[in-house]
């Protein structure tokens, strides 16, 4: 069973297929080339929440799908839940 995938290779956040807490080791996979992942988790991630796979500081982009989908406002370690309270749109 995988704790959380990563839809595109090119991919910098997961989403986790359960409630995950601080601590717990996690196994990944991405879906498009079935590569395996491994993370521990440093936060509560509720079921289809982003998980950080890499550290972001303040400006970084987000990818997930192989897209831009928006840049951090504040840092993420790896492990980390990525969500509105770090993470805002670059369209406004």
């Amino acid at each position: 069973m995988r704790d959380f995938l990563i839809h595109n290779s090119q991919d910098n956040v997961g989403v986790v297929a359960r409630d995950v807490k601080p601590g717990e080791t996690l196994a990944g996979e991405t879906i498009d080339k079935r590569d395996g992942f491994r993370l521990t988790a440093r936060q509560d991630i509720p079921l289809g929440h982003k998980i950080a796979l890499k550290d972001f500081k303040v400006g970084d982009t987000v990818i997930k799908y192989g897209e831009d989908i928006g840049k951090v406002v504040a840092p993420i370690r790896a492990g980390e839940h990525v969500h509105i309270h770090n993470l805002k749109t670059k369209r406004w």
